[in-house]
């Protein structure tokens, strides 16, 4: 395929052709046949020959036909069916034992498919919830005789927005159906034993108890059902199990699973919520104005893309830091991380065909590609450290090669402050002067208005017996009629200063 020319903007306010741009155009291939999203891509040797690969839980035409494919370069080396549409991929390891070789986790429907060597290992399925009990005493009855009488097209079941308890997918199917239908659908079925069953909603990787990079980690799920599990890497049993109050679709983890850890997941009603260790319950909560349309951790601040088409700084504990504005509809989010410069970014995907790299709210960089992109990644590809790999909405791959002399810079026409902001001005002396004297008032305003009211009080005490002195003595200082009152002032002189104070 031929590459693809896209225009590079340096941050400089100005375009440049391919010799200037940072990324070398590996490869470009509309018609790749590639329908998935940021979650569903990894990068992973997972034959540990050195050779890193790219997992993809592809989604298929539509939504119809999901597959797991692997590609070796542009080509897909081998693809197989999913029973279900996929959530997520993560590559990890399971052990310390040699050969080091990661495995893949595949999120898809209830289950987590877990392959070794690229051949299935393992297979976790989320534990079965308790069935509605009123749900449960109705099939009950329909076992042992008549089906109750149906009355309105709802039946006898308790209505589904409003049941204590999620109904089965069983029932659910049941109340879907024409009530001329519903009578042979539960004569099928009514020997069927009722489960409700969760499905996975996303998936990360968090260390154990090591912070190295081939350190061993575990996985850590979030379902249907507003529950965060974290996984046993070998034995896959559930390690600790936390409660959120809304379904969560995005996850973010830091530290490791034996020592410390802090765990963020954006959640379907707009907010943020923040769990540490041994919390079953969120510790924080950072409040949406948008729903969320992607979460990145930068070092210790939580980057969340908004439906307002803006990114969002946070703190660990909910504080906002700032808000930058996109000129379009952020389509999707992911980390750029180039170890050998030690940076950290965030890509974000535009419906205006354009992927923006930002550190922090400083633009580094801007990519432009034929179609809006719907999922990125970043990371070793083949035997390239610093590989993009871009899908577009049409199911196009986009392979991209970060130049090794490319340096980030920030850009000045950019949103934040003007450069001039940053320049010193000459502030003449009597300005210097006022400016420190008001730096100290505030500084000490308390103690210097405690000595203040010290002085005052003590002024007052001696003019009082200044006063009982004068009329102990029948110095006669009292007026002899009440329309002329005696007047005091007294005088204190301090530092070549005269305070007067009249009582």
């Amino acid at each position: 395929m031929a590459a693809a020319s896209s225009s590079d903007y340096d941050g400089c306010g100005a375009e440049s052709n391919e010799a200037s741009s940072k990324w070398l155009d590996a490869h470009y291939d509309p018609m790749a046949n590639i329908h998935t999203f940021s979650a569903c891509l990894a990068l992973a040797d997972v034959h540990g020959d050195g050779e890193y690969k790219l997992v993809v839980g592809d989604l298929g035409p539509g939504g119809q036909q999901p597959r797991l494919k692997v590609l070796k370069g542009p080509l897909v080396m081998t693809e197989s069916p999913l029973p279900a549409l996929p959530a997520a991929a993560a590559t990890f390891l399971m052990e310390q034992h040699e050969p080091r070789t990661p495995a893949l986790a595949l999120a898809s429907g209830p289950c987590v498919y877990v392959y070794k060597n690229l051949r299935p290992y393992f297979k976790f399925s989320l534990p079965q919830l308790p069935p509605n009990p009123l749900e449960q005493d109705l099939w009950n009855q329909a076992k042992e005789g008549p089906i109750p009488p149906l009355g309105c097209h709802a039946g006898p079941f308790p209505c589904r927005e409003t049941a204590e308890e999620p109904l089965s997918v069983q029932s659910l199917r049941f109340l879907q159906l024409e009530l001329s239908e519903m009578e042979a659908f539960v004569n099928q079925h009514k020997s069927n034993s009722i489960k409700r069953q969760t499905v996975i909603t996303t998936m990360t990787t968090l260390k154990k108890n090591l912070a190295d990079e081939d350190a061993v980690s575990c996985l850590v799920l979030g379902t249907e059902n507003k529950e965060l599990l974290v996984l046993d890497p070998e034995a896959f049993t559930i390690l600790a199990k936390m409660s959120l109050p809304s379904v969560p679709v995005f996850l973010e983890v830091s530290g490791q699973f034996d020592v410390e850890f802090r765990l963020a997941a954006a959640c379907r009603n707009g907010n943020i919520y923040i769990l540490r260790r041994d919390s079953k319950h969120p510790k924080y909560c950072i409040e949406l104005s948008a729903q969320p349309v992607g979460l990145i951790r930068v070092h210790k601040v939580l980057v969340v893309g908004s439906t307002q088409d803006s990114l969002h700084g946070f703190t660990h504990k909910g504080k906002k830091l700032w808000t930058v504005q996109m000129p379009a509809a952020i389509l999707t989010m992911n980390l750029l991380e180039q170890h050998s410069r030690g940076l950290q970014a965030v890509m974000a995907g535009l419906a205006n065909g354009e992927v923006r790299i930002y550190r922090d709210k400083a633009l580094l960089n801007v990519i432009h590609t034929p179609d809006a992109v719907t999922s990125l990644c970043f990371g070793r590809y083949g035997r390239e450290d610093n590989t993009l790999i871009m899908t577009t909405r049409g199911g196009g791959l986009i392979i991209k090669i970060l130049k090794r002399t490319a340096l980030f810079v920030e850009g000045g026409s950019e949103v934040g402050p003007p450069p001039a902001q940053a320049m010193k001005l000459n502030v003449p002396r009597k300005t210097r002067l006022y400016v420190d004297q008001t730096l100290r008032e505030r500084e000490a305003g308390t103690a210097m208005h405690r000595a203040f009211q010290t002085d005052l009080y003590l002024l007052r005490l001696r003019a009082a017996r200044a006063y009982l002195q004068a009329l102990e003595s029948s110095l006669s200082p009292v007026s002899a009629t009440a329309r002329e009152p005696l007047k005091l002032h007294a005088v204190q002189e301090r530092r070549g200063l005269s305070h007067h104070s009249c009582f």
